[in-house]
């Protein structure tokens, strides 16, 4: 009997031939915590997948926030 576990994305394996729909995953797998406790490469149906939480939300390993990329590359110098 399969049961569900909780993963960290590290990589999509596009190195490996699947079938349509499919693709073989680099994942952490995590514990309660959200610590990691194992590498596993896993294939999948991405369909099948649940995004349950992100960095962003998890508090001290906040990744940082994104930087606008609609804004011009050097404003400082346009706004003198």
């Amino acid at each position: 009997m399969s049961r569900p576990i909780i993963a960290r994305v590290i990589r999509v394996r596009d190195d490996l031939i699947t079938y349509h729909g499919w693709c073989w995953l680099d994942v952490y797998q995590l514990d309660a915590k959200g610590d990691a406790v194992e590498r596993r490469t896993i294939y999948v149906q991405p369909a099948g997948l649940r995004v349950v939480g992100t960095r962003t939300e998890s508090g001290p390993g906040r990744l940082p926030r994104a930087r606008r990329t609609d804004a011009p590359a050097d404003t400082r110098r346009m706004n003198k």
